[in-house]
């Protein structure tokens, strides 16, 4: 009985076996989309690129290592305030890299408006990340996506 499952096996897939007649190791699975960065590793180089630059970056909440949401509040010498928070699903494709994306949530308010938002995002979420940076340009720091309009 063993010898004829082993033949339908190789009726059913010919390219099982390798050439010399054993079975091929598996192949390893593929996965729909690449691991992401661990929330915690991300905050810690995004600080570290923001000192770089000569900057200065803080964590005013630290939310879950492994997967919290980022939020970023960028303080400007004015007195203003701008607030980046994890891109809606929508703004990613099929062949996306699994990179984290930001959307500019609010642009250069006042620090009340953005305290206002970050307190329902944190009602909602206790486990996100707020960052707080304190540098002019952005440059490629982060990645900031554009609705299509």
């Amino acid at each position: 009985m063993r010898p004829q499952m082993i033949l339908d096996c190789q009726a059913a897939n010919p390219s099982a076996l390798a050439s010399d007649g054993a079975f091929a190791p598996a192949r390893k699975p593929s996965y729909a989309s690449p691991m992401r960065l661990r929330s915690d590793i991300y905050v810690s180089a995004l600080i570290r690129r923001v000192f770089g630059l000569g900057g200065f970056a803080a964590v005013e909440h630290k939310g879950a290592e492994a997967a919290g949401a980022i939020f970023i509040r960028q303080r400007f010498r004015d007195g203003l305030e701008s607030l980046y928070a994890p891109a809606p699903q929508n703004f990613f494709s099929d062949e996306d890299d699994g990179s984290r994306k930001f959307e500019t949530r609010l642009a250069r308010v006042e620090p009340d408006i953005v305290r206002e938002a970050l307190d329902r995002e944190l009602r909602f979420d206790s486990d996100l990340w707020l960052v707080e940076l304190e540098i002019d340009e952005l440059g490629d720091l982060f990645p900031v996506v554009k609705p299509d309009i």
